[in-house]
């Protein structure tokens, strides 16, 4: 793939703060401005950086309950379901995963009321779902 060690650096860099720019990045590589430039457009050219984006803190947005949510579907339809569930706008990850649900999802939602309408109004109405695991987080500690 062509990842090296400066390369890590510049993403370990950029993890810490999306809005480094390229020159403070350089001076605390100790290298030219271009080089780290050309270093991120290669990574991105490469999908090794998805996206920048901004990690929002939900309780200060004024959601009150977020959960990891399990999803549990029949086999034939677990990509139409995780599909399904992308749609929905409360849910702000969704991963095929092994283990004990094929889908796991994280939920945002202001509060267990409006969660209980989002699990039996939406997820639970997709066909193929068969069972519905959520566990509410209490306090996230690393992202």
């Amino acid at each position: 793939m062509g990842i090296d060690k400066l390369d890590l650096k510049i993403l370990r860099l950029l993890q810490e703060d999306g809005r480094i720019s390229f020159t403070e990045i350089a001076k605390k590589l100790r290298l030219s401005e271009s080089t780290i430039r050309k270093r991120i457009q290669a990574l991105r050219k490469k999908e090794v950086i998805k996206k920048f984006t901004v990690e929002i803190n939900p309780f200060k947005i004024g959601i009150r309950t977020v959960a990891i949510v399990g999803v549990d579907v029949d086999p034939t339809k677990l990509l139409e379901a995780a599909q399904r569930l992308c749609q929905i706008k409360e849910i702000r990850s969704v991963a095929i995963s092994t283990g004990d649900h094929m889908i796991m999802t994280e939920i945002w939602a202001h509060d267990g009321r409006e969660l209980t309408a989002l699990i039996s109004e939406k997820i639970g109405r997709i066909d193929g779902v068969n069972r519905i695991c959520p566990a509410i987080i209490l306090e996230k500690l690393k992202s």
